[in-house]
């Protein structure tokens, strides 16, 4: 396992990446996707002057279907940044889809499943494996019952997995990575803190209610050797307390990782 961190495409970014020791990047593009094409030259260059490799590129929250079908704009658009993934030597892209509420789940599913084949079949061409995340910001695919139904069908389709949002789901963490850790390509460490039942913060990982010991367990009982991205995510943990934060969670999961 590697531990890395999301950042921007800035040279002070991948300078702040470097001076932590850290050993890659995740960039999310989300709704600044056109400001990270127009940089991908410049985004090459400080990767290989820092020799921070770009792991991982995400994108999420956009609409993906329609109850008339898949959004072609959409569509294209994730294969312009899939070829932004290969030329940096990013070997993963990570997507979601939407929920329309107008289709049933089964409408929603194969909408789903038909986006991700043509985004597997055009990464395979670039040499860029796809996987979903399991964040619910307007994305359905990050539950078992989806797992089950989508990644169950699409054999080629991985998974961006965060235990922080199954947390504030209501769900379990330690199955889902049981059941489903040998599709994960990539992990957020990310702090979850619930409070009589709420979200409360999300503070450094290793200072939060995650088991992130008994997590990693699951991760080496599966075999898994990918990336461990931090996102640091508090609004309240900024500044000077951000930083040292995210220190914090350096030397904290830096313990736990054996091989």
């Amino acid at each position: 396992m590697t531990l890395g961190i999301i950042s921007w495409i800035k040279e002070e970014d991948f300078i702040n990446v470097k001076e932590k020791g850290l050993s890659f990047v995740e960039l999310d593009v989300n709704d600044r996707a056109e400001e990270f094409l127009a940089h991908v030259d410049e985004v090459k260059g400080y990767s290989d002057k820092y020799e921070l490799p770009v792991r991982a590129i995400g994108r999420w929250g956009s609409g993906r279907i329609c109850k008339e079908g898949i959004c072609e704009d959409e569509l294209s658009l994730e294969c312009r940044l899939i070829d932004a993934a290969q030329k940096l030597g990013c070997t993963i892209y990570i997507t979601g889809c939407n929920y329309v509420d107008e289709l049933s789940y089964y409408e929603n599913c194969s909408l789903a499943i038909s986006y991700f084949e043509k985004l597997i079949a055009y990464g395979k061409q670039k040499g860029v494996r796809i996987a979903t995340y399991n964040c619910r910001w307007n994305n359905f695919v990050c539950d078992p019952m989806a797992f089950k139904v989508i990644h169950g069908y699409l054999k080629d389709l991985y998974i961006k997995y965060d235990t922080s949002h199954c947390i504030y789901a209501g769900g379990d963490y330690m199955q889902e990575a049981r059941d489903w850790g040998d599709r994960f390509i990539h992990v957020h460490i990310k702090g979850a803190l619930t409070i009589g039942g709420e979200r409360f913060d999300d503070p450094p990982a290793g200072m939060d209610m995650t088991n992130w010991g008994a997590f990693l367990a699951v991760l080496y009982a599966k075999g898994y050797q990918e990336g461990l991205s931090i996102e640091p995510h508090s609004a309240n943990w900024k500044g000077e307390l951000g930083d040292k934060g995210v220190d914090y969670t350096i030397d904290f999961i830096r313990k736990l990782i054996l091989m």
